[in-house]
């Protein structure tokens, strides 16, 4: 069953909605490999990766691929809010450090490359009123996690501090889609199949309106 859904996922994926049939762009390239874990043999392996990098560099949120591979599981649902949480939790150290100790060589061109450098004395003014609070926020909101755990290590926020905060927020954002997922079951599993394009539209809708952000707020 989840073989067959996730090649559904897939396939539909792959329509007008996401991915253009000329060059897609680099974001929609990024999506579809996401996706394209959901069908490969060590998929929790891939989920867990793809929460990684999520908190660090990459730019598609772990979410599409969790709820691909859930809804085909959904009695694996909460064990792969775990692995997306142990995931992003990894991610959120590797992104600390490298705002902390390779900011120059690592974290400005990234930021560059997305857009994001101007946001970083909002976002310093942001943690200098939040605190903490603003990775609980960050990590429910569609902005890019990896500029907040950047820029947490850049503007040296306590570690163990955001740790906590990255694994509370982060770890409650899944667990609730997981549990979400299994509550559901084959209903979500209906619902999502007759209305997908519009699921995975909304999803990337989440994702530009994140670089939006960064871009309105430089």
């Amino acid at each position: 069953m989840r073989v067959r859904l996730c090649r559904c996922w897939k396939e539909k994926v792959i329509a007008e909605h996401v991915i253009s049939t000329d060059r897609p762009s680099l974001l929609r390239r990024c999506y579809r490999w996401t996706l394209s874990w959901a069908e490969h043999p060590q998929a929790k392996w891939g989920l867990f990766f793809v929460a990684l990098i999520e908190a660090s560099v990459f730019p598609i949120p772990p979410d599409v691929l969790l709820l691909a591979l859930a809804l085909g599981a959904p009695r694996s649902s909460m064990r792969l809010a775990g692995i997306c949480t142990l995931g992003s939790t990894v991610g959120s150290v590797i992104g600390y450090a490298i705002g902390m100790f390779l900011f120059a060589s690592v974290a400005e061109p990234l930021l560059q490359f997305y857009g994001a450098m101007g946001t970083f004395n909002h976002v310093q003014e942001l943690f200098t009123e939040w605190g903490i609070g603003l990775v609980l926020i960050a990590g429910f909101s569609p902005i890019p996690f990896k500029v907040i755990t950047i820029a947490a290590g850049a503007f040296d926020l306590p570690f163990f501090s955001f740790l906590l905060a990255a694994i509370v927020s982060r770890g409650a954002r899944f667990y609730l889609e997981g549990a979400l997922m299994q509550w559901g079951g084959d209903r979500l599993r209906q619902l999502v199949d007759k209305y997908f394009e519009w699921a995975t539209l909304s999803v990337v809708v989440l994702v530009v309106a994140g670089f939006m952000g960064l871009w309105l707020f430089r």
